[in-house]
């Protein structure tokens, strides 16, 4: 043990937050009187009054001290004023630091911090200073819910721990604990977090609200959410359990190849938990093989990457800031997760437009609800020019690819030759085979599901039954009718019998038949 420090000594809030004064004084290694500035209390009280966490953890750590004033361990005294408003909300520049300095030369007190700009400051003025560097932890308090099975852990108060167990597309809810979560204990695993996140390359706090918490530890996405936002205290932390690469997918070798040579404008879509981030992160580290130039959009920071890639904050950041530093950057690829609302969407569009390769993450329970997504966003011919590829996971697997492709041509289902127009198909890729039809009606964008599988039955059916006939024969559905075009030479055979052969068929597919000469 290191000799005990005794004298007066000035906490920031810093030190304050990191819970580290209090183990210093449990462990034997400073004695002696405490000067607690007003400030760091006032600016604790603040942080825990908009529902952040960093709050909380630090007026329970004044609380820990007043437990070892008690104890007769340390005096505790308070000195200075109370932080007027705008010095609080100008905490970010350095305000409460300065008054705490300012309090630390007058008491002629050692300052104590964890802040390495603080140290650093308060010693060209003059002042005594003791550096804590935070300590690093091997572990948090949540990760003892985590086994090699579990996806994510969900706690809240008054109810047992649960967890997602199993693997994406294949995992069940259950209980983890017997006993209901107490106010007091996920206060403690809150704090804890934010003590773990804080240390040095252990993690950031992504995002900060009233009333939630968003937060990057190791492999964790960690959510606190907290009255008056959330009915009660929560935690949630996700972590991925699986790292697959591109060829675990076992991928088609002509979807490898667009992928490779083709593809530049891709949507990954899928249901919550289906595994598309898993996707995007394995393309991600593929294209990364190949050579090319990858960096991220996310909100939040959780893909699993190499540090080669740059992983870009959304919430950090604007979407103009996002758009000039990728444009100047210049990648081959961006990967942009979780794609949500008008400005993602735009950003990704114009990013595309602008060469960049993109792909995106997007929920959608269908394949072509993905697509949809950009019709009210993005003028129809525009649209295959940012969306080339679609790729829809189901259950940690590619279960369909679209290619989206314009041509001029009488959509689907019409006959009038003047209403031909530019439409977007949208193909099965590996089948090649017509799913879906954008175009526009009137001043609607519409999508029109092209329902070939049962026509094509039915076309087959009559071509056996006329199979006997011999000749040319066309057959095709139309306006919900079957229309056979044949030459006139063979119209004779079937309406033989006043047409006795076709009522027959007519009956047996449950469709009307027309004759057409070809």
């Amino acid at each position: 043990m290191e000799d005990k420090l005794v004298g007066k000594f000035c906490p920031d809030t810093s030190v304050i937050i990191e819970g580290i004064l209090s183990k210093k004084i449990k462990d034997g290694e400073l004695a002696g009187k405490i000067l607690i500035h007003r400030a760091v209390i006032g600016e604790l009280e603040h942080q825990a009054n908009v529902g952040k966490p960093i709050g909380l953890a630090g007026l329970a750590e004044l609380k820990e001290l007043r437990e070892l004033e008690r104890s007769g361990k340390i005096e505790i005294e308070l000195i200075g004023s109370r932080p007027k408003p705008t010095e609080i909300k100008a905490a970010k520049l350095g305000e409460i630091d300065s008054l705490i300095r300012e309090s630390a030369l007058e008491h002629d007190a050692c300052l104590i911090t964890s802040d390495l700009v603080q140290a650093e400051t308060a010693k060209a003025e003059g002042l005594k200073v003791i550096y804590i560097k935070p300590a690093r932890r091997a572990r948090m308090k949540i990760e003892d819910f985590f086994d090699e099975n579990t996806m994510s852990v969900h706690l809240k108060e008054g109810v047992e721990a649960f967890a997602k167990k199993g693997k994406p597309g294949d995992w069940k809810y259950v209980k983890i604990t017997s006993h209901k979560l107490s106010r007091e204990e996920l206060e403690g695993i809150a704090r804890d977090i934010i003590e773990f996140a804080r240390e040095n390359g252990a993690g950031f706090i992504e995002h900060e609200r009233r009333g939630s918490t968003i937060i990057q530890v190791k492999n964790y996405r960690i959510l606190i959410t907290r009255p008056p936002f959330s009915d009660g205290l929560e935690i949630t932390a996700a972590r991925p359990i699986i790292k697959l690469s591109l060829e675990d997918y076992d991928l088609p070798k002509k979807l490898i190849e667009r992928l490779e040579k083709r593809a530049e404008g891709i949507l990954i879509a899928g249901a919550p938990g289906m595994g598309k981030s898993c996707f995007a992160q394995a393309l991600a580290e593929f294209y990364l093989k190949k050579g090319k130039v990858v960096k991220t959009i996310e909100s939040p920071r959780d893909l699993q990457l190499p540090d080669e890639i740059t992983q870009y904050s959304k919430v950090q950041a604007s979407s103009e800031e996002i758009h000039d530093i990728l444009l100047l950057s210049r990648p081959d690829y961006t990967i942009f997760d979780e794609m949500r609302d008008d400005p993602d969407f735009k950003l990704y569009s114009d990013l595309r437009l602008a060469g960049v390769g993109m792909v995106g993450v997007v929920h959608a329970t269908e394949p072509i609800d993905a697509i949809q997504r950009f019709v009210r966003r993005v003028e129809l011919g525009m649209i295959p020019s940012i969306l080339d590829t679609v790729i829809f996971i189901r259950n940690g697997v590619v279960e369909k690819v679209y290619e989206l492709k314009m041509v001029v041509k009488l959509p689907t289902g019409m006959k009038e030759r003047d209403l031909t127009r530019p439409v977007v198909e949208i193909r099965d890729f590996l089948t090649g085979k017509l799913e879906y039809e954008l175009y526009t009606f009137g001043e609607e964008t519409i999508v029109v599901p092209i329902k070939k599988r049962k026509g094509e039955d039915i076309c087959q059916r009559v071509r056996e039954m006329l199979g006997q006939i011999g000749g040319e024969v066309e057959v095709e559905i139309t306006n919900g009718e079957v229309v056979i075009r044949t030459p006139k030479s063979l119209l004779k055979q079937l309406i033989a019998g006043r047409g006795k052969r076709l009522r027959k068929m007519e009956k047996k597919l449950g469709i009307r038949i027309r004759l057409e000469p070809i």
